[in-house]
């Protein structure tokens, strides 16, 4: 069975509600003020079964003080029915609630011309001409336009008629996004605690799912779920749904409120958009105006920031503005909103979200934010992933976060994702996704910080790879510094070595004086076996006075580098040919003293041939070499 949401739009005391009670047999007006004063104060909600189409309708206030309630329930409607007296005809809430409908992005309808019964066939013919005119243009010209009576039931066969058609013709909808519930109502049910009802706008939710009630951020479960007054184990995008929730009461919950799968989506405070200001706007929509932003089921205040160098949109024209929220709100990609004034309240403009986590623009920014809002506009789902990713510059984007700005489910985010990085518009880097533009620039400006260091230090085998991270990669997250050394490695152009990065084409070039030196320290350290000299001691040995202190270290550290010396403290270097020799003499020591394998610091002096000055530096060292043990005052020979 197929299901669409329709909602009556039209002027207060026109029928809205009396149609509906004809059609379904239930009063949408369910406050006992609404009975009281006979007009539709906040939303109502009725099913009619059409047999192979099932209609729920949102029935609307008319009055120009709930329009605010009327926007909490436009969002999510698969059609319209705009309704009109035939005594009065067309009125201003007519026209602000078609402007409605049609700013949101409603593209399917039918116009109700009611209490039939009160007019003559020639004022009747009057009112259609005015509805008529009203909707050329539209989405509703050419729409089926029916006349009714609530009182006498003429035509309501006729309006079932249509409404079926409309549901038969009504598009399937779009699958990309996760599950999204704007909440409309809120109320407490004894013996079952929060329920919550919304038009399920994308995906499904199930009894027993895990959900997230934004922008609070608590963290509920589904215990129940109705359709239309039926339990149900699941319900689909398209219906009106009512849930129950477990794990918060209903107090902390309000209009405008968004249930979503946990952990998925996230609030907003800045976004860009595309905005249509209305031909009868009072004024142009200007930079730094406070207005009323209707989102979905939420209103939330706002300052706008045009985008456009003369800081205003027109009335009849359309350009691109950012909205600064001043509470958080859940928003996607090209949802509609509705924009009014903040004082008087009045519809002035609509928008589509193109971007709804937004950096602020300010100065020449904005004439790049204008041209990348163009982009977006019309672009499809990767080249927008790729855009997303482009404006995070080198903090990149995870994977949550792509999730978050786009609402996508996995397969769709996965397939987005793949697709750019085929396009080579984008680099995955360990779930973090940086634009290609940006990984060849952080690069280039590797290999240049890298060549940089070999001119400066040329005895060095490379720059440590600490350094180039804060020079270079400061704002990068790690993910990325990784990605592109394995890049620039993959190119040829850099070698990351455990702790220094060097140029590939990087070598240490001694000139003759310089390799002299080198081969008589060595030669030093060599015939001093275990009792090494300290650095200055083997310079002065070497003979060299014109050599710089800390030139001569350099020829150090390279024989240090090429393993031809070892480290044993920070102040004792000793020859490998000797460590070697001592390690193979203690192997030895340690066959003739199975099992125990014990050897003390006497013992060892005496094996090494060296004082007690060089002994214990010479045991820490082959314990943190694991080749000794500590036992007690002796070591174990491993």
């Amino acid at each position: 069975m197929r299901s669409i949401i329709v909602g009556t739009a039209g002027h207060i005391d026109h029928g809205k509600t009396a149609l509906v009670r004809a059609l379904t047999g239930v009063d949408a007006d369910r406050l006992p003020e609404e009975k009281r004063r006979g007009i539709t104060i906040d939303l109502g909600f009725a099913e009619l079964d059409l047999g192979d189409v099932r209609v729920g309708f949102v029935d609307v206030p008319g009055h120009e003080r709930f329009v605010k309630n009327m926007l909490a329930g436009a969002h999510g409607l698969d059609a319209v029915a705009l309704v009109i007296a035939a005594d009065e005809g067309v009125m201003p809430q007519t026209r602000e609630h078609f402007e409605i409908v049609r700013l949101l992005g409603v593209r399917a309808g039918l116009t109700v011309i009611t209490k039939t019964d009160l007019v003559d066939a020639e004022l009747l013919e009057l009112v259609r001409a005015e509805a008529d005119e009203l909707v050329a243009g539209s989405f509703l010209a050419g729409a089926p336009v029916v006349a009714v009576s609530a009182r006498t039931g003429a035509g309501l066969d006729e309006l079932r008629a249509r409404l079926r058609e409309l549901g038969a013709r009504a598009p399937e909808r779009a699958g990309e996004t996760v599950a999204r519930l704007p909440v409309d109502r809120a109320f407490t049910m004894r013996g079952f605690g929060a329920v919550v009802t919304g038009t399920l706008v994308a995906g499904e939710i199930g009894v027993g799912d895990e959900m997230e009630l934004l922008p609070a951020g608590a963290r509920v479960r589904v215990r129940g779920l109705q359709v239309h007054g039926r339990a149900v184990e699941r319900a689909s995008a398209g219906q009106r749904t009512a849930i129950n929730l477990g794990g918060i009461d209903a107090g902390a919950v309000e209009r405008g409120m968004v249930l979503a799968p946990a952990g998925r989506l996230r609030p907003t405070q800045i976004i860009d958009a595309h905005v249509e200001v209305l031909d009868d706007a009072p004024r142009a929509l200007r930079s730094r105006a406070r207005v009323r932003v209707h989102l979905g089921a939420a209103e939330v205040l706002a300052r706008v920031q045009v985008l456009a160098e003369t800081g205003e949109i027109a009335p009849g024209a359309a350009g691109f503005a950012q909205f600064r929220l001043e509470t958080p709100t859940v928003a996607l990609p090209d949802e509609r909103f509705i924009v009014r004034a903040y004082s008087p309240a009045r519809t002035i403009a609509g928008g589509r979200v193109l971007d709804a986590f937004a950096a602020k623009h300010r100065g020449r920014a904005r004439a790049e934010a204008r041209e990348r809002l163009t982009e977006l506009a019309d672009a499809d789902r990767t080249t927008r992933l790729a855009l997303f990713v482009a404006a995070a510059g080198e903090s990149g984007l995870t994977r949550a976060d792509l999730a978050a700005r786009t609402g996508w489910r996995d397969a769709v985010l996965d397939a987005a994702t793949a697709e750019a990085a085929a396009r080579g518009a984008v680099v995955n880097a360990g779930d973090v996704f940086v634009g290609r533009d940006v990984c060849a620039r952080l690069m280039r400006a590797a290999v240049a910080e890298v060549a940089a260091h070999h001119e400066r230090e040329p005895l060095q085998r490379g720059l440590a790879r600490e350094t180039l991270r804060e020079r270079v990669f400061a704002h990068a997250p790690p993910e990325v510094f990784r990605a592109v050394l394995a890049e620039a490695e993959a190119a040829g152009t850099l070698v990351a070595e455990r702790d220094v990065v060097r140029a590939a084409a990087h070598s240490l070039a001694l000139s003759p004086a310089d390799a002299a030196l080198s081969a008589r320290l060595e030669a030093i350290y060599a015939a001093a076996r275990l009792e090494a000299p300290t650095f200055d001691e083997a310079l002065a040995q070497a003979g060299d006075a014109q050599t710089a202190r800390a030139h001569g270290r350099k020829l150090l550290q390279l024989l240090l580098d090429a393993g031809a010396l070892v480290r044993v403290t920070n102040e004792l270097c000793c020859h490998r040919a000797a460590l070697d020799q001592l390690v193979a003499d203690l192997r030895a020591f340690a066959a003739r003293h199975e099992p125990d394998r014990l050897i003390d610091v006497a013992a060892f002096k005496e094996l090494a041939g060296v004082s007690r000055k060089y002994a214990i530096p010479l045991l820490e060292y082959l314990d943190r070499e694991r080749i000794t043990r500590r036992a007690g005052d002796r070591r174990k020979i491993l």
